[in-house]
């Protein structure tokens, strides 16, 4: 199955890691250190035109691979355990 995260944008639920709060997890220096160097990386994919809410951590065959979303943590929980875009 795939979950749509925004803008036309899906991934493979396999490929999945997990999926995070923005404001909730930027507290954490660590987990800041971890997006700003994935931005340098070139692995962010922004699929959001408003305030982002949400990023979700995917393992491509690539490598490691974050999406910054403007959908709650709830709604792509909802849609990932539906199975259905809502």
């Amino acid at each position: 199955m795939y979950l749509h995260l925004g803008q036309a944008t899906i991934v493979p639920d396999r490929e999945i890691v997990g999926i995070f709060d923005l404001d909730n997890s930027s507290y954490s220096h660590l987990t800041r250190k971890f997006l700003e160097q994935a931005q340098r990386e070139g692995r962010v994919v922004n699929v959001s035109d408003e305030l982002p809410k949400s990023f979700v951590l995917c393992e491509t065959r690539d490598g490691p691979k974050v999406y910054i979303s403007q959908l709650s943590t709830a709604t792509l929980l909802r849609r990932a355990e539906s199975g259905s875009p809502e």
